[in-house]
């Protein structure tokens, strides 16, 4: 059995004792590649259509993330190629992303509210954080709230933004559908939102329109923006770069345990998809809450400052700096 992995997956070695694993970078899992794969185990920088796997005879694709907008998920269904993506994995250090940036621009829980658009499993845990360090915190979900899901009350996008003193987005890159995400904050959108404002995305770039946000910037609208996810990554707008108070190259969620959560779940696909054993000892398991969560031990954890002065300085190197990233460390 062969398995082609994108070689900046972390804990992949050994865990496949019966299957030939090759890692490779990201751009050389190319058609030739896969061609004699039975699996791939990629992230998002694989786009896995017909263009790479019309050839092939892949039979399983696990992304060790969250996000499925790389893989043309149809065209898999109906030839037969099974798909697997790690929901969930890197939710706790998003949530220490978020929050870390938020205390350390100003926002008071004891007096600040949080606009959460988005509450799959990274926003619930934004706002569950929220709750916990006592913050007043509102929800946008037009889904959930269609679906009747009873855990808390979901507003209109424009009522949250009009009422919040902060916005993050945690939705996920849809252009189809009853509720699309693409450009979800566009000019109609931000006209909503509350003047002098903290925007977040930490999501995927193109839910939020670029010149949508440098306008809003530039007129004041946004007083902090906090840009972890780019439109056009890794050709990222330099205008957005210089005005962004936090410019990071898509690494929110890049812990050590979200990681492991990744590459754990990646595994259990394979193992369960091409019935093959898989070692996963050792590896981070579900989220569980913090105890002790405070603003300083968020703040103690995670500081942007390096990453931006790096990708300030150099934004050709977003990509490689990506790749190079330290994990950090959740909060347990």
């Amino acid at each position: 059995m062969k398995i082609i992995a994108d070689k900046n997956i972390p804990f992949l070695e050994g865990r496949l004792p019966e299957a030939e694993l090759i890692q490779l970078p990201a751009s050389a899992i190319d058609a030739h590649a896969v061609k004699d794969a039975d699996a791939l185990i990629v992230r998002t920088r694989t786009h896995c259509d017909v263009n790479l796997l019309k050839d092939s005879k892949v039979r399983l694709i696990a992304t060790a993330t969250i996000g499925t907008d790389h893989i043309d998920i149809p065209w898999c269904e109906d030839h037969g190629i099974t798909v697997r993506n790690a929901p969930g994995c890197n939710a706790p250090g998003v949530a220490l992303y978020v929050w870390a940036n938020l205390l350390r621009n100003g926002f008071d829980p004891a007096k600040h509210t949080l606009g959460v658009v988005g509450c799959g499993n990274v926003g619930s845990i934004v706002a569950e954080w929220g709750e916990i360090l006592g913050a007043r915190v509102l929800v946008c979900d037009p889904p959930r709230k269609e679906r009747g899901e009873p855990d808390r009350e979901y507003l209109p996008l424009e009522e949250v933004l009009a009422k919040s003193d902060a916005i993050t987005l945690h939705t996920p890159l849809t252009r189809k559908g009853e509720y699309p995400t693409f450009h979800l904050i566009n000019k109609d959108s931000i006209s909503h939102l509350r003047p002098g404002a903290i925007f977040i995305n930490a999501a995927r770039g193109e839910v939020a329109d670029t010149g949508t946000i440098l306008k809003a910037i530039s007129d004041g609208t946004v007083k902090t923006a906090i840009i972890d996810t780019w439109e056009g990554e890794p050709h990222i707008d330099r205008r957005l770069l210089k005005l962004a108070d936090t410019a990071t190259c898509h690494i929110a969620g890049y812990s050590v345990e979200g990681k492991q959560r990744a590459t754990r779940m990646a595994l259990e696909a394979v193992a369960e998809a091409l019935d093959t054993p898989v070692d996963v000892s050792g590896l981070q398991g579900a989220y569980t809450v913090p105890s002790g969560l405070t603003p300083e031990r968020i703040m103690a954890a995670y500081d942007p400052k390096a990453m931006t002065s790096e990708l300030k300085s150099n934004p050709e190197a977003f990509e490689s700096l990506r790749n190079s990233y330290t994990l950090h460390k959740e909060i347990l």
